[in-house]
């Protein structure tokens, strides 16, 4: 009888455990990724060398610069563009810490620039 329940019991772990494990992997990947229900309102490309980089250069740099130890380099192009989607998370304090750190948040019109440079396609412009 004790052999029976424990199989039986064993048969249904490995479900159980392949459910939270694809549970798991879809809460973790969700912030990943930008989430639009909507597309954000944006009547102009945003460049990202007359917009981008300045403003996260005045927001981010100071904590988030090279060899800042914070595990995000905000510094160029490359860097800024790979975690943009944190980038925003962070900015709307969604998935992520909110950002800028003990400051206020940034102005909405400045997270919707940020929202329409990645939905744009993150151009390097």
């Amino acid at each position: 009888m004790i052999r029976m329940i424990n199989a039986s019991f064993v048969g249904l772990l490995k479900p159980i455990g392949i459910l939270l494990m694809v549970s798991f992997w879809m809460v973790s990947c969700a912030k990943e990724k930008v989430n639009y229900s909507q597309p954000p309102n944006c009547p102009d490309t945003v460049s990202f060398n007359a917009v981008i980089l300045p403003m996260v250069q005045s927001n981010c740099t100071g904590c988030h610069g090279s060899g800042n130890g914070t595990g995000y380099t905000l510094t160029n192009y490359a860097n800024i563009s790979s975690h943009a989607d944190a980038v925003l998370g962070s900015m709307r304090g969604s998935g992520y810490q909110l950002m800028p750190q003990g400051g206020p948040a940034l102005p909405d019109s400045v997270i919707q620039k940020v929202a329409c440079w990645i939905y744009q396609g993150k151009l390097n412009n």
